[in-house]
């Protein structure tokens, strides 16, 4: 069966911050099997988000996108997104947005409800590590995603299916 929520996170675990999406993702999926009721959220990572990805919202009221981005002024700032055309889609550098108006191109019908956390992000290097000030930034995105978490679940986002 198929979880009504979805946590879906991108980045190379390889290349410094870049790893915060999956690493995020990941710290979620083992909170939310010990925090919430079983079934309640799905947790997906992969190096970018790909037009294949449109599946995978299929039957989800909510949707969390996690990513590490260049240039906040926070740790971590979530927005909501909706379906946006691009003037190219290509199999790498896909948007939410671009991912949500996939989903509607081939579903005819709207996409879920769909946030973005960014977290912020400095070093990108192939090999290197999150540094202690990307340590911090994961943890206070890592609480903001908790949050969104208990609100998808006490709306009654995991409730029988409004996108199935």
């Amino acid at each position: 069966m198929t979880a009504h929520l979805l946590v879906l996170g991108w980045g190379n675990p390889s290349r410094g911050d870049d790893a915060l999406g999956p690493m995020l993702v990941d710290a979620l999926a083992a909170y939310a099997e010990r925090a919430l009721p079983a079934g309640s959220v799905d947790c997906l990572t992969d190096y970018q988000l790909q037009i294949e990805h449109a599946l995978d919202l299929v039957g989800r009221e909510r949707v969390l996108f996690v990513d590490a981005a260049r240039g906040l002024d926070a740790a971590c700032q979530m927005r909501r997104v909706e379906p946006q055309r691009e003037r190219q889609i290509t199999s790498h550098a896909l948007s939410p947005e671009a991912l949500l108006q996939v989903f509607v191109d081939l579903q005819r019908r709207p996409p879920p409800v769909c946030d973005v956390l960014a977290i912020r992000g400095r070093r990108w290097e192939l090999g290197e590590q999150p540094d202690a000030q990307a340590a911090a930034d994961f943890e206070q995105a890592l609480a903001r995603a908790r949050g969104w978490l208990h609100d998808a679940v006490a709306c009654g986002a995991h409730t029988e299916g409004v996108n199935a």
